[in-house]
């Protein structure tokens, strides 16, 4: 067990300092600071070679804005080993409202970013679809299409233009998607708009082919 201090400061919030230690351990270090002689007054699971009595250089803080009343962060810090940490402090004040500790909370997010690359390892594939795979499937190629098509301009389906559902259908239309019978219920259900939308639009599209789409 940790020696206790005789700090009063120490005994009335190493109990809270220690429990969120151990709720976030081994990858959160935390520090109470004595804002009056700028020192160390305990470290619960130290990241640094930091300890009690050590300079707490809380200048530091007067660089930050508060993120809420005597709250400060999360912001990031860089240990010499490369590790990220997002830290937090709060000013911890005594009956008469004055500033009495500096309570710190230092989060190592390594295992966060490991976990990170993993997932996105897993999500992004590494290469491009093998395309003749996918060639008589039109069901998946209109997917593709409006997917692609949503993707690429930052629009959600729903809110896609005249204009957008063209661009979609040419793009269909050059794929010769619209040569299978059940094709156009398959569109009009990826665009969520009615067949007749589809029926109409494609009228449309073919009777001015080269002259571009109209406005």
């Amino acid at each position: 067990m940790r020696k206790t201090t005789e700090d009063p400061r120490v005994r009335m919030w190493g109990p809270v300092c220690e429990a969120v230690a151990l709720l976030l351990g081994p990858y959160a270090e935390v520090v109470l600071h004595d804002p009056d002689t700028d020192r160390v007054l305990q470290v619960w699971h130290p990241l640094t070679p930091r300890r009690a009595g050590d300079p707490s250089l809380l200048g530091e803080l007067d660089a930050l804005d508060p993120a809420g009343r005597d709250v400060y962060g999360p912001y990031e810090k860089l240990l010499a080993d490369g590790r990220r940490l997002s830290s937090v402090s709060a000013v911890l004040r005594d009956g008469d409202g004055r500033a009495a500790a500096v309570l710190c909370v230092n989060l190592d997010r390594t295992p966060l970013e490991r976990a990170a690359a993993v997932l996105s390892a897993f999500g992004a594939p590494t290469v491009r679809r093998p395309e003749p795979l996918f060639e008589q499937d039109w069901s998946e190629r209109i997917q593709h299409a409006v997917g692609g098509y949503v993707r690429e301009h930052g629009r959600p389906v729903e809110r896609l233009t005249r204009q957008d559902r063209l661009a979609v259908l040419a793009e269909l239309e050059q794929a010769g998607v619209f040569a299978v019978r059940r094709a156009a219920p398959a569109v009009a259900e990826a665009l969520r708009v009615s067949r007749s939308t589809v029926y109409a639009l494609l009228t449309e599209l073919r009777a001015a082919p080269s002259e571009g789409l109209a406005p």
